[in-house]
């Protein structure tokens, strides 16, 4: 029997943020607003996941400014990735036993 699947990742909306930080290289950032508008998500919504993901320890999210402007950065810290790499394992696993 596979792993379980992480609960925290395995939400559909976390799992779409997961993905696509982890489509980023090691260390890169994708701004809020970028990663809001590829998701399609209200600003809301996608606080509230990130947040689950932020006390998971999955996600860093720094918080700057550009002139006068806040802005937010998110990336996939090495335990997120970590967890991701073991999500996409369990799920492959399940998979390939749902066929046998």
């Amino acid at each position: 029997m596979p792993e379980d699947l992480d609960p925290v990742i395995h939400a559909t909306a976390r799992l779409r943020v997961v993905a696509t930080l982890a489509a980023l290289g090691e260390g890169d950032e994708l701004s809020f607003p970028k990663l809001q508008k590829l998701l399609e998500m209200t600003a809301g919504n996608l606080s509230t996941h990130l947040r689950k993901l932020e006390d998971a320890g999955y996600v860093r999210v720094t918080k700057t400014h550009v002139g006068r402007t806040p802005a937010t950065y998110l990336a996939l810290t090495p335990r997120g990735r970590a967890a991701f790499d073991e999500y996409t394992a369990a799920l492959t696993a399940l998979l390939k036993g749902a066929g046998s």
